[in-house]
């Protein structure tokens, strides 16, 4: 198999090298990069100059902004992005309802939502996670009951990702307790956050950060022709957009510049000359490149766009790569990573107080996407058979 780029993408590569590189502002980028992004407005920055220049939702349909490129072109977008230290479009926008929308919404719902979906005139959230229903998602019990032209819901949702900055949640609802199976009876439901009844809580992390959200549902009442395709079908959506969600996930460009920040940190404390810690470091970067080289085997060898039960082996040691690279920088840092927000009389450098944060933070990784343990189980049960 041919895994080297050919002379047309490498072409398409470095365009997208120089647009990532001159178009998109340095500070923003140098944020990125540095884990200090200044919330919503920074995501809506980098979002709406790729948007404007057709660059936000390139995996949609043609009709709704997609490009027709091949997988490889995508991933190569990917990767650039990454490499450059880009904030990536709204995965919420981009990844997760937009195209859920495309493929199983009606005209009506694709011509009100999907035009300000891409260019995040509306700022989704996801409403998936329950208490109890978490990596088990089909045990959600958020109901929606029909009454006349809308719904009314009631319940919880918990882990809402960026939920403080949206104007719109698409959850998945219960909307027939009775179903035989626990996968039947759920309906995909988008709902305008300043409905009443709608509660959302901050949770504040161990980072000290406040990126996660619970978010409560008291007879609240969403107009019908808000729902997703068809009534009780709202499991087979939500299988689709996790597809969707686990493209890129293996974030190998993301690693890359993490590791780079290793070795240079490393490098100015004579680390890179303690064995120990020079084959810790060569161990991550020949793992990085095995994940590097799988990932492109999976994309020169994907069809008709359908999700790829590799996929999960790209989600669970990317995410295994991106905890190591936190781990490494940690260790660079030693006792330099203890202080947090210090003042400024505190000599340990910006960066080294950012290490342990950044390494906690990054413990979600082996969760979001679907947790480490769901995707053993898809390897075992659909890549090996067992």
């Amino acid at each position: 198999m041919q895994l080297a780029l050919t002379d047309d993408e490498a072409k398409f590569r470095d365009e997208l090298r120089e647009f990532f590189t001159t178009e998109i502002p340095a500070d923003l980028r140098e944020r990125m990069r540095l884990g200090t992004l200044a919330g919503r407005d920074d995501i809506a920055t980098g979002h709406k100059i790729l948007n404007a220049n057709g660059l936000a939702v390139p995996h949609w349909p043609v009709e709704w902004g997609g490009k027709d490129w091949t997988p490889t072109q995508h991933q190569i977008y990917v990767d650039e992005m990454q490499l450059a230290c880009v904030p990536e479009p709204l995965n919420f926008n981009t990844k997760m309802v937009g195209p859920v929308i495309a493929e199983f919404g009606s005209q009506q719902v694709k011509e009100r939502f999907l035009a300000a979906t891409a260019n995040l005139d509306i700022w989704w959230c996801q409403g998936f996670s329950e208490p109890e229903a978490g990596s088990d998602l089909a045990s959600l019990r958020t109901t929606a009951q029909r009454d006349g032209d809308t719904y009314v819901v009631n319940g919880q949702k918990t882990w809402t990702t960026l939920g403080q900055y949206a104007d719109w949640i698409f959850c998945l609802v219960r909307t027939d307790p009775q179903a035989p199976k626990r996968q039947a009876g759920i309906s995909f439901l988008l709902i305008d956050l300043d409905t009443p009844g709608i509660t959302m809580r901050p949770i504040k992390l161990i980072d000290g950060s406040v990126e996660v959200n619970e978010v409560f549902f008291e007879d609240v009442r969403v107009p019908a022709d808000q729902l997703v395709g068809e009534e009780n079908q709202g499991w087979t959506y939500a299988k689709f957009l996790l597809g969707n969600e686990r493209t890129g996930v293996a974030a190998v460009g993301i690693t890359k510049v993490r590791l780079a920040e290793v070795k240079q940190h490393a490098a100015d404390k004579g680390l890179l000359d303690d064995p120990l810690f020079a084959a810790q470091l060569a161990e991550v970067e020949n793992e990085l490149l095995a994940l590097e080289l799988t990932q492109m085997r999976v994309v020169s060898g994907s069809a008709d766009g359908k999700p790829n039960p590799v996929s999960s082996v790209l989600k669970l040691r990317g995410s295994q790569l991106q905890q190591a690279a936190t781990e490494l920088l940690v260790e660079v840092a030693g006792p330099d990573a203890l202080p947090y927000r210090a003042d400024g009389e505190i000599t340990s450098p910006d960066w080294a107080q950012r290490a342990a944060p950044v390494y906690l933070n990054y413990r979600k990784s082996s969760i979001y996407s679907g947790s480490n343990e769901v995707q053993r189980n898809i390897i075992s049960s659909t890549i090996l058979g067992l």
